[in-house]
């Protein structure tokens, strides 16, 4: 769906670019050196927008001073007090996410909508299923679908009365299939950005998988400009699922797909914590290369032969496929190693190219 076009930065979102990634710290922000590195750590990973909990006045000035030592644009989160907005965009906030029903007074939201046209700062408005004002809440019945897109264009509308013109939508519950049917009903009434996400998704297992359902459906149907994988653990890890909900849809490419067989009876060398090495030791990796481990003769050599590069394992060894042609045979014990160090030579190849 074509929406419109904002920027974060220098990070785009909407009008037909490409899907970004992003994630939140859950340091303390006014830990300074927790926070910085774990942006660092986000950023290294292929995050592209970072968002930050402002919760006090205390975070909003080392809000400033980790804006300074970090590239990667980030995002203020604010709610209540509209103060906050006001000094985080003096702080150099490249984008505010606010709920406009917990901000308060009009005279308070107008200020910061005046504030951002004045800075060309984005506002994300943040709608989430536990948050809907109570009078949507009783005309719709509890925090439905319809409650849920009701909200997202009352606030919409109210700030572009105020004069707001650079607004990004997210409209986030905890079920999968209202979160589905919300962004869908939504894509067809606003051509305002969507932000996709499942608030409040789960584990790094359970996340993933609600996570993956709800935000593969939707892109799959060209809904969705940005998105965040919540995760309750490491945010590196969400940026990791996110990027690659986005490889497995073929909208982004950028780092390692991994081919690995699940194994099975045929299987005659220690598949798993091979495949699960490989995986680790090439993370790093921004080349887009499709590295293939497969398991015995079935599968294995036609995986491996279609990929960039891969092995095919036999009897406690294995034959390591180099664009389509079998290079040598391995023995078990190396197979870790050699795949790796042909895997990293080829992405530094792609990287001087």
């Amino acid at each position: 769906m074509k929406t419109r076009r904002v920027r974060v930065g220098n990070v785009p979102i909407g009008g037909g670019t490409s899907v970004s990634v992003q994630s939140m710290t859950n340091t303390n922000t006014t830990d300074i050196s927790a926070t910085r590195e774990q942006i660092r750590r986000l950023e290294n990973v292929g995050c592209d927008i970072v968002r930050i909990a402002v919760p006090s006045h205390d975070s909003v000035k080392t809000f400033g001073e980790i804006k300074k030592q970090v590239s990667i644009p980030l995002v203020a989160d604010i709610h209540f007090d509209y103060t906050l907005a006001l000094a985080a965009m003096d702080a150099g906030a490249d984008k505010i996410r606010i709920n406009p029903g917990n901000i308060g007074k009009s005279a308070h939201l107008r200020a910061i909508v005046e504030k951002a046209v004045g800075c060309k700062i984005p506002i994300r408005i943040g709608v989430n299923s536990g948050s809907i004002e109570k009078s949507i809440l009783l005309a719709e019945g509890g925090p439905t679908v319809s409650a849920l897109v009701a909200s997202a264009l009352k606030h919409a509308t109210l700030l572009q009365d105020m004069g707001a013109t650079d607004l990004v939508l997210s409209l986030k519950s905890s079920d999968v299939i209202n979160t589905v049917n919300a962004y869908r009903k939504i894509s067809k009434q606003s051509d305002l950005p969507l932000h996709l996400g499942v608030t409040e998704a789960g584990t790094r297992r359970t996340g993933t998988i609600k996570s993956s359902v709800a935000l593969g459906i939707l892109l799959a149907e060209g809904i969705g400009d940005t998105l965040r994988v919540s995760l309750t653990g490491d945010p590196v890890e969400e940026v990791n699922v996110g990027l690659q909900i986005l490889r497995s849809l073929r909208l982004r490419s950028r780092g390692i797909n991994l081919i690995s067989c699940p194994t099975c009876g045929r299987t005659q060398v220690d598949m798993v914590p091979i495949a699960e090495q490989v995986e680790q030791r090439l993370s790093h990796l921004t080349a887009p290369l499709t590295v293939a481990v497969m398991g015995c003769e079935v599968n294995g050599p036609g995986e491996a032969r279609e990929a960039d590069v891969g092995v095919a394992c036999g009897r406690q060894s294995a034959l390591l496929f180099k664009k389509g042609e079998v290079v040598r045979k391995i023995k078990e014990q190396d197979i870790v190693e050699q795949l790796v160090e042909e895997a990293e030579a080829m992405a530094e190849l792609w990287e001087r190219q």
